[in-house]
């Protein structure tokens, strides 16, 4: 079988394990409940890093907007949270009980309508992802259709994100404001604030990861996959071999979407609050870091780099806290400078080829051919 008709070939399944053998036995038993929080916080950034892979590293669509729908994500699943933190017991010393407590510190009295529907847990899943799937849709018709790209799409999803914020601040009445949505506590009568609970969102978080790394291993290693990236470079040919350049590239950022939607809405489970500090310019650009450093033609190197620049971010934060922006600035500077690829750059240019080196060498005791050892399949 042919590398291009698997979902993943040999190398890419040693990684699939090595990564699933990190996040569900090594962390999980090494740190305590507190650190692994933190990871979970982290893996949630990994989400949106993983989207970028196939909307930036194979579509050749730089979004500098990310936050946008990631903050999309979050706040659909935090207003679920919220009206359920918001029974009428709960508010009963509130001037209207049973709406949110930021609305009634700002004199509304009855729960805007485009709240109600957010009572249904099965609503807010459905809302995660087709709201900003459809936002992106609308984002991406309208630029595409009309072949704006590169630096220019770059520009508008930046402005997108600095006005989303805008609003979120300037509708506090409705969105909680500057310090957006807190206090959240069920999830469906579930308390999602004790240890066990952070320890099995979790798992639930690390099952949904995988599940978007295959989806995005599919497209990957599909004949959408080949045709993103004979678009990224040669977008001219595809469009004069009939294909629709726009559409194909909706549908990268559509999926983008959705993977960091889904991210945002994990991030409300995990830290009880959601906030437009999350949706600006400023965490746009830290998630495109994140790709960047673990190599936005790797799936899992973007797993990878968003735990490294994270930890790195935490580990300097609390050791040098008038420093750390300046060490997490030289560690990305530094990384792209020696290595433009990444760490999976670092894994293909250099770990790799030893690796394979080793393998040829063992084949003839082994009864494994060199052709056998390169297409990942024991010889017959």
């Amino acid at each position: 079988m042919s590398d291009n008709a698997r979902l993943v070939n040999r190398p890419e399944l040693l990684g699939i394990l090595a990564l699933a053998v990190l996040l569900v036995v090594i962390l999980p038993l090494s740190l305590d409940v507190f650190r692994l929080n933190l990871v979970a916080k982290y893996l949630t950034y990994a989400f949106v890093a993983v989207g970028l892979v196939i909307c930036w590293g194979y579509g050749g669509i730089l979004s500098l907007g990310q936050g946008v729908f990631f903050g999309l994500g979050g706040y659909c699943m935090a207003m679920f949270l919220k009206l359920e933190a918001s029974s009428p017991e709960n508010t009963k010393i509130q001037s209207t009980p049973g709406i949110p407590d930021f609305m009634d510190w700002n004199q509304i009295t009855s729960l805007p309508f485009f709240w109600k529907p957010f009572h249904s847990l099965t609503f807010t899943v459905i809302a995660i992802i087709a709201v900003p799937a459809f936002f992106a849709f609308v984002i991406g018709a309208a630029m595409f259709k009309r072949r704006v790209g590169g630096t220019y799409f770059a520009i508008i999803t930046q402005a997108v994100a600095a006005i989303l914020t805008i609003l979120i601040v300037g509708q506090q009445g409705y969105t909680g404001g500057i310090n957006g949505m807190t206090d959240l506590r069920t999830l469906n009568g579930w308390d999602i604030r004790p240890d066990h609970a952070k320890i099995v969102l979790y798992f639930f978080e690390v099952a949904c990861l995988f599940g978007c790394i295959f989806i995005a291993q599919f497209i990957r290693r599909s004949k959408l996959g080949r045709i993103l990236v004979a678009m990224r470079d040669k977008e001219d040919r595809v469009r004069f071999s009939g294909y629709s350049v726009a559409n194909f590239k909706i549908f990268a950022f559509c999926v983008a979407a959705i993977f960091a939607a889904i991210g945002g809405a994990m991030f409300a489970l995990q830290v009880g609050f959601m906030s437009p500090s999350f949706v600006g310019i400023v965490p746009s650009i830290e998630m495109v870091i994140y790709t960047a450093v673990g190599g936005r033609l790797s799936i899992l190197g973007a797993v990878y780099g968003t735990l490294l620049v994270n930890f790195a971010k935490t580990s300097f934060s609390e050791s040098f806290p008038e420093l750390w922006l300046f060490g997490l600035g030289g560690l990305f500077i530094a990384v792209v400078l020696a290595f433009p690829n990444g760490l999976a750059g670092i894994w293909s240019d250099y770990v790799q080829p030893q690796v394979d080196k080793l393998l040829r060498k063992k084949s003839p005791k082994n009864g494994w051919t060199d052709a056998s050892v390169a297409d990942g399949a024991p010889a017959e």
